[in-house]
């Protein structure tokens, strides 16, 4: 097939065109490159600089050539979202539709679409958290993915493009930016390999559900064969971030403690995935914290040089 990635040259999404390309197909990458790395681009995939929102994307791009979309490409830092709401809903709610409009207008059939199952649900009611629970997100971030995964379903009733929403948990890697939006692993592994202590902000006792990245970039693949489906990509298993702090310690031998900070406004204090849904359709992730923290490591020391 062929398959449109954005965000390709980004942390997942590199992960996610890697993937597609091993298994045969090809892909043609959009990203803007303000948060994506040159670097990160297979040389195989087609690349091209573009962003989602600009209204002549089809001048850039051979949206007839298309079999499917991977929409990866977002803006993804919750506190920039509180800040400046209306740059996330430019990129987050009319990026997605404009893709969308595309898809429509030469016939694509289908879109695999990032969205957040750490931001969507909000506070959760139960624990852990399916893909039934109430949406009730807590910052402009979370509630433009829903706005997304919501224009998305509705192109499937008005339109026919058929989808596949993959709400991901906390997603760790290698090539996720330390000096990024997000990611509290490479974060404290970077203040650690550069002698500062990592911040903890709040008491440390907030949970989240950490999926390394290439089991998601295997779920992406694997969404190709699913049909007009919500499903949380995570791991199933709640680690509070001191633990998280712990592990990593451990691995780099690290003996101080870390700075605790105020918590930040717009974050759930804990929140894991249920995965049977996934797990029924036969995705589970492969790669446990431990081994994940030590890839990314290995990784971030290589890089260091």
């Amino acid at each position: 097939m062929k398959i449109l990635v954005t965000g390709g040259a980004g942390f997942i999404g590199s992960h996610i065109v890697d993937e597609l390309i091993k298994n045969g197909h090809e892909v043609v990458i959009l990203d803007n490159l303000v948060t994506g790395n040159k670097n990160n681009i297979n040389p195989k995939a087609e690349f091209v600089e573009g962003d989602i929102t600009n209204k002549n994307l089809d001048e850039k791009i051979d949206f007839q050539d298309i079999d499917v979309v991977i929409h990866q490409a977002a803006q993804i830092n919750v506190r920039k979202s509180v800040e400046d709401p209306i740059y996330d809903g430019d990129v987050n709610v009319l990026g997605t539709l404009n893709i969308l409009e595309n898809m429509r207008r030469y016939d694509v059939k289908k879109i695999i679409y990032a969205s957040s199952g750490g931001a969507v649900y909000g506070e959760p009611e139960y624990l852990p958290v399916d893909e039934n629970h109430p949406i009730a997100p807590l910052s402009p971030y979370g509630l433009s993915k829903y706005c997304g995964e919501e224009y998305i379903k509705l192109y499937n009733r008005l339109y026919g493009i058929e989808y596949c929403i993959l709400r991901y948990s906390n997603v760790y890697g290698e090539r996720q930016d330390p000096r990024g939006e997000a990611g509290v692993i490479s974060i404290f592994i970077d203040r650690i390999l550069n002698n500062k202590n990592p911040i903890i902000f709040g008491d440390g006792n907030q949970t989240r559900d950490f999926v390394y990245v290439k089991d998601v970039a295997r779920a992406n693949l694997m969404a190709l064969d699913w049909k007009n489906e919500i499903v949380n990509i995570g791991t199933g298993k709640e680690t509070s971030v001191n633990e998280l702090f712990k592990i990593i310690a451990d691995e780099l031998n690290y003996e101080d403690k870390p700075i605790y900070d105020k918590p930040r406004e717009g974050e759930v204090r804990r929140i894991y995935l249920d995965i049977k849904k996934a797990e029924m359709l036969g995705w589970k992730p492969e790669v446990d914290l431990k081994e994940g923290i030590k890839r990314v490591v290995n990784w971030m020391k290589q890089m260091q040089g």
